[in-house]
């Protein structure tokens, strides 16, 4: 268990020594990148998800209420 914590206690501060003094990445990589990764994603993400709801035939779970007729009752035989 002492390995464990020490293990931890090392990660965290090497996490705190890197954002006190900066990574390795360029600091303008979300500003150059950011938005144009933003929106392929989105774009994307509707591409899939209307693939999904148009060609796939799912069936989803619509009501059957009103649609379903009741059948008639069958006369006890006697």
């Amino acid at each position: 268990m002492y390995r464990f914590a020490k293990a931890a206690v090392n990660i965290t501060g090497q996490a705190a020594r890197q954002v006190r003094h900066g990574s390795t990445a360029a600091p303008d990589f979300h500003t150059k990148y950011g938005t144009g990764v933003m929106i392929s994603g989105a774009v994307f993400c509707v591409s899939v998800w209307s693939y999904v709801l148009t060609q796939t035939g799912i069936t989803w779970n619509k009501s059957p209420v009103g649609k379903i007729m009741p059948k008639e009752w069958r006369e006890a035989e006697e």
